[in-house]
């Protein structure tokens, strides 16, 4: 293991460094886009290409998001596929379907813009680069969505550098790197930290923890991480886990791990999925840490839930919006609830999927949605986002694939007996 683990680090180490060429050739490429394009695919040689890879890298960090798009629409014209070559490589495949043909055609069907982000990969930190060229991409195709097939082959390409069996999960505690600490208050999307002693009161007690992936060439760049609050009970609202004042929990004791937040940290990493793996993985670890361990949960928000409601059920989302949840009567919780069961159960996408997207991932993942707490979150973002609305998503770790391949197949929803009786639903 120690003779694999070293061979990893090495490789990773070269990839870093550009394999140790990057800096070796000294090239010169004004920032006109075609130029730029063309010094990196024409070059000849190991050296010369990630020389000029690297250059076309230094300039696009140079360049504002206008120039960018210009790059990218460039790009899209320059590199696409040839229509041509397919069309001749398949009718000489319909002729003779042997391994050359074969080949002609795999090779006809990728795009020239393919080959440019393996070759722009190869320059020192090209991986976390192009990571961040990506988040660059999305932001522009937010409003020119003719780039969008210039994604295609970014996330694909991702996707295979960024497999699970690369990831390393990390635990993160008071004593990470100060650099990481700062990434992880900056990263945080769901509840916000909002000091040095608010990051402290989730990392240092022994009974709050905290988990991140990281990848060996963005070592200093969480991927995703979630925290943990290891609990008596499984809490109902958010002021119960982030109070900095409450009694504190012999881990040893504790009989339930709640994953009350969970946050991506690279949008140029959107639409490559970590969280199932990070999920799973923590609460194994945790397990084996802590054998009294028996409940897996998360405290989740709704983020959507007031605005599908003001556009779903207008007249519903006035009433509520008029309403003090921090004193609702028992009889606004209950139409709260109703409205919820309408949410999760009353799917208004095309794919038929669950509105909520905190609901598509868990319950993706092999989760139930376990409980509703009416009063979960009485913030202003709470107040908000789900007129104070949780929920409890569990994994129930011998029922997780089950459940999955439930919802893969058939999209059905794992439900507690206790919220389907609060949705009247069989």
């Amino acid at each position: 293991m120690k003779f694999f683990n070293e061979l990893i680090e090495t490789i990773m180490n070269k990839s870093r460094a550009g394999f140790g060429l990057s800096n070796r050739t000294s090239v010169s490429v004004s920032n006109n886009p075609k130029e730029m394009i063309t010094s990196v695919m024409t070059a000849v040689g190991e050296v010369s290409s990630i020389a000029y890879a690297d250059q076309f890298l230094r300039l696009f960090d140079e360049m504002d998001l206008a120039k960018k798009q210009e790059l990218f629409l460039t790009i899209a014209s320059e590199l696409d596929i040839n229509l041509s070559m397919v069309s001749s490589a398949l009718e000489n495949y319909s002729k003779s379907p042997d391994e050359e043909n074969f080949t002609h055609i795999t090779n006809a069907v990728e795009p020239g813009w393919t080959e440019l982000v393996r070759r722009l990969n190869a320059t020192a930190h090209g991986t976390v680069r192009l990571v961040k060229m990506r988040a660059d991409l999305l932001s522009i195709i937010s409003t020119d969505s003719s780039l969008a097939r210039l994604d295609v082959s970014f996330k694909a390409l991702l996707r295979n550098w960024f497999s699970p069996s690369f990831l390393v999960l990390r635990p993160i505690d008071w004593s990470t790197p100060a650099n990481i600490l700062e990434k992880i208050i900056a990263y945080e999307a769901v509840h916000e930290i909002t000091s040095w002693d608010d990051l402290r009161s989730r990392l240092a007690p022994d009974d709050r923890r905290c988990f991140a992936f990281f990848h060996p060439s963005m070592e200093d760049e969480p991927l995703i991480f979630v925290e943990v609050a290891l609990t008596s009970e499984i809490p109902g609202q958010i002021n119960a886990v982030l109070e900095a004042d409450r009694m504190m929990l012999d881990p040893t004791h504790a009989s339930c791990a709640i994953f009350y937040s969970i946050s991506n940290c690279q949008k140029g990493l959107a639409g490559i999925s970590f969280g199932n793996f990070l999920i799973k993985q923590v609460a194994q670890s945790l397990q084996s840490e802590y054998p009294n361990l028996k409940n897996f949960l998360t405290l989740s928000p709704l983020p959507y839930f007031s605005t599908w409601l003001e556009k779903v059920e207008p007249h519903t989302f006035s009433n509520f919006a008029l309403i003090d949840w921090s004193e609702a009567s028992e009889q606004n919780k209950k139409e709260l609830i109703e409205a919820a069961g309408r949410y999760f159960l009353d799917s208004t996408r095309k794919d038929k999927q669950p509105n909520d997207p905190v609901a598509r991932f868990h319950l993706g993942n092999g989760a139930l949605l376990d409980r509703i707490n009416p009063s979960g979150n009485l913030s202003n973002k709470g107040l908000s986002e789900s007129f104070g609305m949780m929920v409890n998503y569990r994994y129930d770790l011998p029922n997780v694939e089950k459940n999955h391949e439930a919802y893969a197949k058939e999209q059905k929803i794992a439900i507690s007996q206790e919220v389907k009786k609060l949705f009247n639903t069989p």
